[in-house]
């Protein structure tokens, strides 16, 4: 964590201080529907660098760049193919984020070298109009130390990056509170590189059958995909309420909190078995588990449908850095 903070301010009068920011080369962590963003003018490089510097990210994981409007999307990169066409119609604004190529305007430290690009319109009034202010693209991957949870509100941007961001837009607690789904649509089929906050489901449902990749070996062509990722501090595995193995030990919990085990915290998602609201909760929870001095954590898987696979895929990344 870097020592002093950051200025905080109100996300929606805090506009066009942040946008004139993002003009001068500066950082702003500002709240998108899935978790917050440390954004970047995305077409400086320079500016994009201070991004890995901050977060300590390996220069081989290529950052999402977010525009303010999907109107945008053909000035930027030229011509659009029909699928990926057809995906920003359907679901932009949203949580998705979709694979082209890199145009010659954004310099490839953004894309860590690759010749694509990852880009979406977050569906996020704050984080459209600080976009839309500043009058560039903004690369924005979430506002946290690489590895780590990822932040649901602007406290935990705060404690986590400190003095290394230079303004936080404070728009209160993320809707969706897991990162976007990230799609590769320029092949035959629809390649799904990140579990996310857009279930599977939907974009079937949209666009027919879609191939599901889980994980990164060698370079990543998304970000968010290496085995290791989204960790608590303290040392999580996945398991049930039986598997108290002594200690202080915290459970994160599904439904309801476990009746056995002496535990000494206790979070739970959704107490109605509502998917949306669980990935809603998520980090927010491992937050305050990690906040509670706790040993380890016991995370409870929760159904793997909808959105509920994308929450499986962050605890099983979570507990891959542990083990």
């Amino acid at each position: 964590m870097s020592t002093g903070s950051p200025r905080v301010l109100p996300a929606g009068s805090g506009i066009d201080e942040a946008a004139a920011v993002l003009r001068a080369g500066g950082l702003v962590a500002f709240p998108t529907e899935t978790v917050y963003g440390l954004g970047a003018n995305a077409l400086d490089a320079r500016a994009a660098a201070r991004i890995f510097e901050a977060k300590a990210r390996p220069s081989f994981d290529p950052l999402i760049s977010h525009l303010a409007d999907a109107a945008d999307l053909p000035g930027l990169v030229g011509a659009v193919p029909p699928a990926v066409a057809a995906l920003v119609e359907r679901f932009w604004p949203g949580p998705l984020t979709l694979i082209v190529d890199r145009p010659a305007a954004i310099p490839p430290i953004v894309t860590s070298g690759l010749e694509t690009m990852a880009v979406r319109v977050p569906d996020e009034p704050a984080a459209r109009a600080l976009i839309a202010a500043a009058g560039v693209p903004v690369a924005a991957p979430s506002a946290n130390r690489f590895g780590q949870l990822s932040p649901t509100r602007a406290e935990h941007v705060v404690t986590g990056l400190g003095s290394a961001v230079d303004v936080v837009l404070d728009g209160g607690p993320t809707r969706c509170g897991i990162e976007s789904t990230i799609v590769d649509a320029r092949g035959e089929r629809p390649v799904v590189l990140r579990l996310g906050a857009l279930p599977v489901e939907a974009l079937i449902e949209a666009v027919g059958p879609v191939e599901v990749r889980q994980g990164s070996s060698g370079q990543p062509v998304a970000p968010g995909t290496l085995a290791a990722h989204y960790a608590p501090r303290t040392p999580l595995r996945l398991g049930t309420a039986a598997e108290h193995d002594g200690g202080r030990q915290g459970f994160l919990a599904f439904r309801e909190a476990p009746a056995e085990g002496d535990w000494a915290a206790v979070e739970v998602l959704s107490p109605d078995g509502d998917l949306t609201a669980a990935a809603a909760r998520l980090f927010d929870a491992l937050h305050r588990l990690d906040a509670a001095g706790v040993t380890g954590i016991v995370a409870e898987p929760v159904p793997d449908e909808g959105v509920g696979r994308a929450i499986n895929d962050r605890l099983r990344r979570a507990a891959a850095t542990w083990h």
